[in-house]
């Protein structure tokens, strides 16, 4: 029996693994852009789903990071992304 999953599942993933990723510091954030790695996490629903976070030098604005996540489901060929913009401090 496939389980189907609340409307909004995975954009709360999404939207939590995006502050977990964005809760790095910059010198963190510098040290590792860019980068990017992906991993199979449970939804709340039970369900298995792919994890992906990449964290990208912008273009604009210079010397900004971007740092994205999407939650898939290869199985109902679903998915949401979560994009934030960091800015160097000061």
């Amino acid at each position: 029996m496939a389980v189907t999953p609340a409307p909004d599942e995975m954009t709360a993933m999404a939207t939590e693994e995006l502050n977990a990723a964005c809760s790095l510091s910059w010198p963190e954030l510098k040290r590792i852009t860019p980068w990017g790695d992906s991993f199979e996490g449970f939804a709340p629903s039970g369900r298995t789903v792919e994890v992906e976070r990449r964290y990208l030098w912008a273009v604009d604005p210079a010397g900004a990071i971007v740092v994205e996540v999407e939650v898939r489901d290869a199985v109902a060929r679903t998915g949401v992304e979560a994009r934030a913009i960091l800015h160097a401090p000061g």
